[in-house]
């Protein structure tokens, strides 16, 4: 029996042992998955005790992303990019990995049959959600990614910090990455071919939109959250535009952490049907 487990605190609400249960049946492995609630202070102790225990990974939730990078004897560019993970691979060293961009882009992709190659991106907010998709969109070619975030000195060390990596060049390709501060007019408004929120702020009664951004009824709205309608979405569809929420984002991402713990890339499709 392999055991692997998921973190965080809060961490009943999680769906990540049925996804990955609904997995090993399909690929035909048995494993225990396991929901585990850490102590805020408490990460580094919950996962050496995992370790001792025999446990071969976890991922890993709000809000212990930064503790898992932090944590890891080493890191693969994604999470490096992220400064975040929420994929460990536990051996002699421990591996950090962060799935969530690839889980992004393969439910834009392949689910929702959108192009990102040559199109122009707009990413809202600038915190641990944004940073773990940015590297897999750049990488998907498209020809702008705008990042807007209320703070714009957030943004802009971030992004001071992403054109540090070793791989930034090779990743950038003849992409165009720049931040704008939320309320700042866009100079080509309306242009956006997708918008993805990776705020909370599509949570409240209200969204309130960003400056200068306008959509068309063939921008792709993204909302990374999942479960009913956003005030995000809802703002987007009253302007036509196409919408979905994160829970293929949710599966694709688990999907990756399954294969890199196991080498088998399972079928995605019955649970992104199943969506809640």
């Amino acid at each position: 029996m392999q055991r692997y487990a998921v973190i965080g605190n809060p961490i009943a609400h999680s769906r990540s042992p049925e996804i990955h249960a609904a997995f090993a049946r399909v690929c035909g492995i048995e494993l225990s998955y396991e929901r585990v609630l850490a102590p805020k202070d408490g990460f580094v102790a919950c996962v050496d005790g995992l370790r001792a225990e025999g446990f071969r990974g976890a991922n890993v939730t709000v809000p212990f992303k930064l503790d898992a990078h932090a944590y890891a004897d080493e890191r693969t560019s994604a999470a490096v990019w992220a400064g975040a993970a929420n994929t460990l691979i536990f051996g002699d060293r421990v591996l950090a990995d962060n799935t969530d961009g690839v889980g992004l882009v393969r439910d834009i992709t392949v689910n929702l049959h959108a192009e990102l190659k040559g199109k122009k991106i707009l990413l809202l907010g600038a915190g641990g959600a944004a940073r773990g998709v940015l590297q897999p969109l750049l990488l998907q070619q498209p020809a702008a990614v705008v990042v807007k975030n209320r703070s714009l000195d957030k943004a802009q060390t971030w992004l001071a910090d992403v054109q540090r990596a070793d791989d930034f060049a090779d990743v950038l390709g003849n992409s165009n990455l720049s931040v704008a501060a939320w309320d700042e007019a866009s100079t080509d408004a309306g242009a956006y071919d997708i918008i993805i929120n990776a705020t909370a702020s599509g949570l409240g009664a209200e969204f309130v939109p960003p400056s200068g951004v306008g959509l068309t009824q063939n921008t792709l709205a993204y909302d990374m959250m999942y479960g009913k309608p956003t005030a995000f979405m809802q703002w987007a569809q009253s302007h036509d535009a196409r919408t979905a929420d994160g829970w293929g984002m949710l599966v694709e991402q688990a999907a990756k952490a399954f294969e890199i713990w196991h080498g088998i890339a399972p079928d995605t499709s019955v649970l992104i049907a199943a969506r809640p």
